[in-house]
């Protein structure tokens, strides 16, 4: 089979979660889904702590940056120190509905301004060899999505971009939460399909609300003579990361098998370790793990162990053995009462 592009599936940029421990953590579930950093401000890039804000470890890749922000010249010089730290893609945030962002005139406010986005774009083309990549809302406020979804992506594609992730979702700016833009604002999946449908030559992915693997394949299947090229999943892939350890199989075509939760968390033990040797607390990582083992016997156990002493001073990878412990044990109790009846 074909390679499959690493955007046929991919893990969204989530503020507070997708640090790079939940990357590492994700990256031993899957080696194919493309994963995405934090939306990083540029003026924060240029000026803040780079190592801290950029920093991640090559067990990543493939991993993309995303940055925010609406000044064509500090996100170029953003984008090359992203490039320059070994990002595999510059992705612009025009989605995000926070207060913050609309005051500094960036994320989804800037789906208001799709020349300045292109600007943007154009900036960050030009400043990097690796691909520039846009993710978006299908409109704000009281725009027609039909118009403002295509005035943004058309503006980009002009100036050479050709990638785009789009929730399919307006984000009202006023009036609702962050939390409730993620939720409120009705699914339009199908401008999204349009949008592929009528500008065929675009990598278009589509993200929000997609909740199993099976709806993600749905998306990809071309049922009404158009499939789109990708899938971001978002909350689904982290409250219960187990599903990403089917991605590879399901989604790229590899002839491996599908990584079970223990095998994932044997793949992150280096990981660990290593950031514990540097003086990580072990909960810094361990709280992107609680969802692994959604649906099994022994869940609750395992993240009453891992919240509860994983916060202990000098807790260690003893902990994560006990939580799967009491995991393999509640499994094997359930067996043993099976067996009896």
């Amino acid at each position: 089979m074909t390679a499959a592009p690493a955007h046929r599936l991919s893990v969204a940029p989530m503020m507070d979660w997708t640090d790079r421990h939940c990357r590492a953590f994700h990256r031993a579930l899957s080696t194919r889904a493309l994963l995405y950093t934090e939306m990083v401000t540029a003026p924060a890039v240029l000026h803040g702590d780079r190592e801290r804000l950029l920093g991640f470890d090559p067990v990543e890749h493939p991993v993309a940056l995303q940055l925010g922000g609406s000044d064509p010249e500090q996100l170029a010089q953003a984008a090359r120190i992203g490039a320059a730290m070994g990002y595999d893609e510059i992705n612009l945030n025009v989605g995000c509905p926070s207060d913050r962002v609309q005051s500094g005139r960036f994320g989804a406010c800037l789906m208001k301004e799709p020349e300045l986005v292109a600007d943007c774009m154009a900036a960050i083309k030009g400043a990097v060899d690796i691909p520039a990549t846009v993710k978006c809302r299908i409109g704000v406020d009281d725009q027609d999505p039909a118009v403002s979804l295509f005035a943004t992506v058309d503006a980009s594609a002009a100036v050479g971009v050709t990638t785009f992730i789009v929730h399919a979702r307006k984000a009202w700016l006023s009036g609702l939460s962050p939390k409730e833009n993620r939720d409120v604002p009705p699914l339009d999946y199908g401008l999204v399909r349009r949008l592929k449908r009528e500008r065929p030559h675009l990598t278009i992915c589509i993200n929000g609300g997609i909740a199993s693997l099976d709806a993600a394949e749905a998306h990809l299947d071309d049922t009404d003579g158009v499939a789109l090229d990708g899938v971001m999943l978002g909350r689904a892939a982290y409250h219960e990361p187990a599903l990403l350890g089917q991605v590879d199989r399901r989604l790229f075509g590899e002839g491996t098998g599908d990584v079970d939760p223990f095998a994932a968390v044997e793949r992150y033990k280096p990981y660990l370790a290593a950031r514990l040797s540097e003086g990580w607390g072990l909960h810094a990582m361990t709280r992107h793990m609680l969802g692994l083992m959604h649906g099994r016997p022994g869940a609750r156990a395992f993240r009453r162990i891992l919240t509860v002493e994983a916060i202990r001073p000098g807790a260690g990878l003893e902990v994560v053995d006990r939580a799967l412990d009491a995991v393999r044990e509640a499994e094997a109790r359930r067996e043993r009462v099976g067996e009896a009846a």
